[in-house]
């Protein structure tokens, strides 16, 4: 479904582990000014409906309707200056916002 760096790995362990949660939830909102958003939440609630991959210290859990958008992209974690963030590289994105902050598919 997705795949990983080994960045995005090393922090995805540090994150659920301080956190509490054994999951990073990865999804899509309707929001932004092209369409979309992802989302990232640390959760320790698997669905009926979710897809679920196991990478040994964590799971990723994504929901049935944000797959087939999902599904194909890399997980990678980026630090910009002060800021860092996991970013999905995602080759179905047709566009960004001017930002970055939300994305749209063909």
């Amino acid at each position: 479904m997705i795949a990983l760096t080994d960045t995005a790995i090393t922090k995805a362990i540090e994150r659920t582990h301080s956190s509490g949660k054994d999951h990073i939830r990865i999804g899509l909102t309707g929001a932004g000014c092209v369409g979309f958003e992802y989302t990232f939440d640390y959760d320790n609630i698997v669905r009926v409906d979710d897809w679920v991959g196991d990478f040994g210290k964590f799971k990723i859990l994504i929901n049935k309707a944000s797959q087939p958008y999902i599904e194909g992209s890399t997980l990678d974690w980026i630090k910009d200056g002060i800021n860092e963030y996991f970013k999905l590289v995602n080759p179905k994105e047709v566009s960004q916002c001017g930002c970055g902050a939300s994305v749209q598919f063909g």
